[in-house]
């Protein structure tokens, strides 16, 4: 299978990109963590990609990641190594640590949300190399090719990095273990990513819904939302952060009978900011 798959149009319709870098579940041959591949979805966004899906009709473009997030995380920069991870301790390329590490979850993940270790073994810096050559560079390079498309038909864009959370925090989780979180949570690193209007027609349309919403608490946006993202140039980027109980059962992983509801809700979020986005 390839590692991304973009559903709807090849070039938006609309100023709005949708990306789910961590819905995957296809499980590399040469993964051989140390724990079972139902532990290893511990970091998924279980059925995100699905949820955003009927966003397509509208003239939006999603893509998604095919592999799993606990074996590389796209939403972190390629040079996002934990040196604990790799063989002799040392990255010969370069060394851009963004203090997930600390947590065990940079680049490639060394340890669940619960603290156990992925693997029983150091991995080879060209074992690293290959799965950002396979895996974080086409996805990047598909998201900065839709997102500039966008930008230069329409003169900006507004980008929803799509994401799900547990419903509390765990031992290696943001916000500390135990913590409850809110219904959504929007992350645009302190205002840094979009203008403060955007994040604030989100919450607004959610909050309508009924909906609890918490603005970069605990997540404020990671590498996707960063790295693609000047509102002065007109480039808007926000993370979107679900909780899972609306949706799904997190011990079985499993859809429950809110799926249906909240991906209703969702359409009506983007129909909503579509017609804020036409607003002069």
């Amino acid at each position: 299978m390839a590692p991304i798959v973009t559903y709807g149009p090849a070039q938006a319709a609309v100023p709005l990109v949708l990306d789910s870098p961590h819905s995957g579940f296809t499980f590399p041959a040469d993964f051989n963590a140390a724990v079972s591949e139902f532990d290893l979805r511990d970091g998924e966004d279980c059925f995100v990609d699905e949820l955003y899906l009927p966003a397509t009709e509208l003239g939006l473009p999603l893509l998604a990641a095919q592999f799993p997030r606990t074996y590389l995380d796209p939403n972190r920069h390629a040079g996002d190594i934990d040196l604990d991870l790799v063989e002799g301790g040392h990255w010969p390329h370069a060394h851009v640590p963004s203090g997930k590490h600390r947590i065990g979850k940079a680049l490639i993940w060394r340890t669940l949300d619960d603290g156990r270790a992925i693997y029983a073994r150091k991995l080879a810096v060209a074992e690293i190399v290959g799965r950002i050559e396979r895996c974080h560079a086409p996805y990047h390079r598909t998201l900065a090719q839709l997102l500039d498309g966008a930008h230069r038909r329409f003169g900006r864009v507004f980008h929803i990095n799509c994401h799900s959370m547990p419903h509390v925090g765990g031992k290696m989780g943001e916000g500390g273990a135990g913590r409850a979180r809110a219904d959504f949570v929007l992350g645009d690193r302190d205002g840094s990513t979009c203008v403060p209007a955007f994040t604030a027609e989100v919450a607004r349309v959610l909050r309508g819904l009924g909906y609890s919403v918490a603005i970069n608490d605990p997540y404020k946006g990671v590498e996707l939302v960063r790295a693609y993202s000047n509102p002065a140039a007109g480039r808007h980027s926000l993370q979107l952060e679900i909780n899972k109980r609306l949706y799904m059962d997190e011990a079985t992983r499993s859809k429950h009978a809110g799926f249906a509801r909240l991906q209703a809700d969702l359409m009506t979020l983007l129909r909503e900011l579509l017609a804020w986005t036409r607003r002069p």
